[in-house]
């Protein structure tokens, strides 16, 4: 399964769970008593706050999915397919270190262009470290739509 197809599956499962949870909130705020109400509210602060996760989670995914397709275009998406892996499929460990820097020093060669930025998040990605990759990430997007502009 693709991995969009799977995402859309999912969204449309926890949709699904949202409107359960705000139908026990609406249950809830139907009791009258300060309690039911009290929780109903709390029940119900829990669907939007998923509402919000999945719109933010989707947009940055589109936003990556268009860079992504933007780099492919011009011939710059990143390739590790020669790089060593493990029997579990991920980079070796060494291998995926000694990209990172070479992707870093392209960063620190030119720190205002989205496509270096593009690729060191890559980089973090296979070093394991999403964190960083999903910050550096955010930054190829501002730098990208700073471009557009």
């Amino acid at each position: 399964m693709k991995a969009r197809n799977f995402a859309l599956l999912m969204t449309a499962a926890l949709v699904v769970y949202l409107v359960l949870l705000a139908d026990r909130a609406v249950a809830l705020l139907g009791t009258g008593t300060p309690a039911g109400i009290a929780l109903g509210i709390g029940v119900f602060l829990l669907p939007l706050l998923g509402v919000w996760i999945v719109v933010v989670t989707w947009r940055s995914g589109m936003q990556i999915q268009r860079l992504s397709r933007r780099l492919d275009a011009e011939g710059g998406l990143p390739d590790v397919s020669d790089l060593p892996r493990r029997p579990s499929g991920r980079v070796d460990r060494d291998a995926a270190d000694a990209w990172f820097d070479q992707r870093r020093a392209e960063v620190e060669a030119d720190q205002e262009n989205w496509r270096p930025w593009y690729r060191l998040a890559y980089a973090y990605d296979i070093a394991g470290d999403r964190r960083r990759a999903r910050a550096t990430m955010r930054k190829a997007i501002e730098l990208e739509a700073a471009e557009r502009k």
